[in-house]
């Protein structure tokens, strides 16, 4: 029996029926797993930084794109 490393929940998982870099997802707190070792399993929590950088930019882009249009609205009048 292997513990999501999140909430400490037991997930039944066979070592051979996983593969290394597998991504599950945990039945009790939906956190995403990835499978680092196979024999023993082995999971980490995959982080959601991605997420997060990827919202960050957009938002930056649409703060960029606003100055933009304050500005050019500005030089017309």
């Amino acid at each position: 029996m292997t513990k999501c490393p999140e909430c400490d929940a037991e997930i039944d998982l066979d070592e051979d029926e996983v593969e290394e870099g597998e991504i599950l997802s945990c039945p009790e707190c939906d956190v995403e797993l990835e499978v680092t070792q196979t024999h023993p399993v082995q999971l980490i929590v995959l982080s959601d930084d991605e997420d997060e950088e990827e919202e960050s930019e957009e938002s930056d882009d649409e703060d960029l794109e606003d100055e933009e249009d304050e500005e050019e609205d500005g030089e017309v009048q």
